[in-house]
């Protein structure tokens, strides 16, 4: 008998035992191909021996100094790595244990930066529906999941949602890419003025959409319209990389590809690639410096800030990316994967859309293929896709409430960047069985 507490009473899972490359294997010795890298973490693969090597040694010379007393030396190389590499004016780095710690560092980092330069009136947050920002209180009042959100609402912040940018299912006919990026955009600047300017901090935002919407990426134009209105009103951008992020979409920031830079920005999952539990909060020099000059005290910490053993990792993880190659495999592998994908499901009359970007792809499940209308979502497609996938020995990451948090489903694929060409083939074969299986 179990004494863990798992995220379903009813459906135990088996033993993970090992993992070598993209494979996971059960106490049955069953094999599972690892197509969506966990949540989007396991960037390198299971049983990368560089990166255990590098937490082996630093567990022989220091497991753990607390912030309050020390920094560490795989602390400072990590953050010194991170920013040579960070777009625009990042410059400080607050090492955490997840994606949702990072988040709410950046919420509480935007307040104080306003507190400390005379505006306190400046409080609300502006983030967009079908979004995730984490399990904390205040990174899940700025996701839009509304089925993650539904029963906490009472412990929720109130938060302002706009519309996300979803070109497969907001785009008018007849309406360009770059006309929709717009339109989208400048749902910001219509819930600033609805609201009041002077009282928003910041606006937060994925760049490439993760588990509830399923790799949605941007309009062409979208973020640099969001970056104006920013600028314009005096309110931070926050992006969200926990998991499109340290190459997933093929640059090491998933930004970049929009031509943009935030003032704060949020990695995880990659970063540690599951070697050990670590994210990170980035910065811009005009934020610290606001701490720096005023209080000198960012009011927020926790026990296993900067861990010497997990920013190791996190130096190994990133040394390996930038160092084999890996970014420029991402977009080679991702293009394979996106062609393997359309030639499978391509004209199939229940996929309505393909998308995706890198190693970060996703399909959405349709009932009609011509009207987009999605399934009941008492069918459970989703469910079912990820129940025949697990039996067929793939490991995906279908969802549903794909469109509002009730209706819609589809399948985040987020493979590790080392996947083959047989694998990819192995990949959609199996997804396709496990589509087929799910819909009769």
């Amino acid at each position: 008998m179990s004494h863990i507490f798992p995220r379903h009473t009813r459906n135990l899972p088996p033993v993970a035992v090992s993992g070598m490359g993209c494979y996971l294997t059960d106490a049955s010795g069953k094999q599972y191909l690892d197509a969506s890298g966990g949540a989007a973490v396991s960037c390198l693969g299971h049983g990368d021996r560089t990166v255990i090597e590098a937490v082996k040694a630093q567990l022989d010379q220091l497991a753990y100094a607390h912030t309050g007393f020390f920094t560490s030396e795989p602390a400072e190389t990590l953050a010194d790595l991170l920013i040579q590499h960070a777009p625009g004016d990042l410059d400080r780095v607050y090492l955490v244990s997840g994606g949702s710690e990072a988040m709410e560092a950046a919420l509480k980092l935007a307040r104080q930066y306003f507190v400390e330069k005379g505006e306190p009136a400046r409080g609300r947050i502006i983030a967009r529906k079908q979004s995730y920002h984490g399990n904390t209180m205040g990174a899940l009042s700025a996701g839009g999941n509304e089925w993650r959100r539904a029963q906490f609402g009472p412990l929720l912040i109130d938060m302002s949602h706009i519309d996300p940018c979803y070109d497969y299912r907001l785009r008018h006919d007849g309406e360009t890419p770059e006309a929709y990026g717009l339109r989208a955009a400048n749902l910001l600047e219509e819930e600033l003025l609805r609201i009041g300017p002077e009282t928003v901090m910041a606006f937060a935002a994925e760049p490439v959409v993760g588990a509830t919407a399923g790799a949605v990426p941007p309009a062409p134009g979208y973020f640099k319209r969001i970056r104006e209105i920013c600028d314009q009103y005096g309110i931070l951008l926050i992006l969200d990389e926990v998991m499109c992020g340290m190459g997933r979409t093929g640059t090491l920031f998933a930004c970049e590809q929009d031509g943009v830079a935030p003032d704060i920005l949020c990695i995880a999952k990659g970063l540690g690639a599951g070697y050990q539990p670590i994210g990170a909060m980035l910065c811009s020099r005009q934020i610290y410096a606001a701490i720096e000059n005023g209080s000198g005290f960012f009011q927020h910490g926790h026990t296993y800030l900067g861990h010497p053993t997990a920013a190791a990792a996190g130096v190994a993880v990133v040394n390996a990316v930038l160092e084999r190659g890996l970014i420029p495999k991402v977009r080679e592998q991702g293009g394979k994967l996106m062609q393997a994908l359309d030639s499978a499901f391509g004209q199939h009359p229940h996929i309505g859309d393909i998308r995706g970007r890198g190693l970060f792809q996703g399909i959405e499940i349709v009932a009609d293929r011509e009207s987009k209308a999605p399934f009941d979502p008492a069918r459970r497609i989703a469910a079912k896709v990820k129940s025949a996938a697990f039996d067929a020995g793939l490991i995906c990451y279908p969802m549903s409430g794909t469109i509002d948090g009730k209706t819609g489903d589809h399948v985040l694929l987020a493979p590790p960047f080392i996947i083959s060409d047989a694998q990819i083939d192995e990949l959609v074969g199996k997804l396709s069985k496990a589509v087929e299986i799910a819909l009769a």
